[in-house]
């Protein structure tokens, strides 16, 4: 079998297949569908350091090759994460990426310090660009330099590999990839839900009550692909890359345009087992082409 083995940082991953925050909830449902183990890791929901009852109802809505969603960061709290959703996880052999959002560079410092002392937790992805609340996030991943700063301070405090989740809502991403790559980032995932919305002509009202929510799936590919590209030309810390992966040449794709790892996303909503099917198909892949490894792939654009 060929190798599928790749790395992030310093972090060895069984294959490039990770699935995305707030699309997996904290894997209980999901392992029902499948063996958590055979992922390459499991990317939690966004963690707060308080507990978030997240946007008012509806959250989600149906768009042309693709979702919008507001759900707007909802989840249980450090403590309880902790408490109540890490043991699951640790029981299945997942491997765990808890992403970690706050409202000031103290909050994201605090759960991160927290997160380095705790077992069973191998990453961390620092959320820098939800696009459906109203404070949190975002206000760093537009600004390069306050994502840097986000970033050095979280890696002064903290000995786990960290990722930067970056948005695509700028005019030089790559700018922003190399200045937080220069403040000690691992790596980076690209990118994050594009901001979009929907009316209902019957009523016309928004479907969504935030209004505002975060276009992701197929619809978004060929933006986040090119983002990659151009992240990949700027950095020398490994990517993660997602939007719209739903296929084995979906990740191929990005793999080729320079990701080490994907994350799947919108894909699982479609087809639970997505996932799963895609790591099937990259072993697959390497064995008809006599890769010694899927990572020989990375990067190998020709343009």
């Amino acid at each position: 079998m060929p190798n599928l083995e790749t790395k992030i940082g310093s972090l060895k991953l069984r294959n490039p297949i990770l699935v995305a925050s707030g699309t997996f909830g904290y894997g209980e449902e999901m392992a029902e569908f499948y063996d958590l183990s055979k992922l390459g890791a499991v990317v939690t929901k966004g963690i707060s350091l308080k507990p978030r009852s997240g946007n008012p109802m509806p959250r989600t809505c149906e768009a042309p090759m693709g979702m919008i969603n507001a759900i707007g960061l909802e989840n249980v709290g450090l403590d309880v994460f902790i408490a109540e959703k890490l043991p699951f996880l640790r029981e299945k052999n997942a491997t765990v990426i808890v992403n970690v959002f706050g409202e000031s560079i103290e909050e994201y410092v605090g759960i991160a310090r927290r997160l380095d002392t705790t077992s069973g937790i191998d990453a961390i992805e620092l959320n820098i660009s939800c696009p459906n609340v109203k404070a949190g996030g975002m206000q760093f991943g537009t600004d390069a330099d306050a994502a840097a700063e986000l970033t050095e301070a979280v890696r002064r405090k903290c000995d786990l590999p960290i990722i930067v989740k970056l948005s695509p809502l700028v005019t030089d991403i790559a700018n922003i990839a190399k200045m937080v790559e220069d403040a000690g980032a691992d790596a980076l995932s690209v990118i994050n839900t594009v901001p979009a919305m929907a009316i209902d002509v019957k009523t016309r009202k928004p479907k969504l009550a935030n209004v505002v929510g975060g276009l992701s799936g197929p619809a978004i590919k060929p933006i986040a692909l090119r983002q990659v590209w151009q992240v990949y030309n700027a950095v020398k810390v490994p990517i993660i890359g997602m939007g719209g992966i739903m296929t084995t040449e979906d990740a191929l794709e990005f793999m080729i345009a320079g990701a080490s790892a994907v994350q799947i996303g919108t894909g699982t909503f479609v087809n639970p087992g997505c996932a799963v099917e895609i790591i099937e198909g990259l072993a697959a892949y390497a064995q008809e082409r006599k890769l010694k490894a899927i990572t020989d792939v990375v990067g190998t654009l020709e343009v």
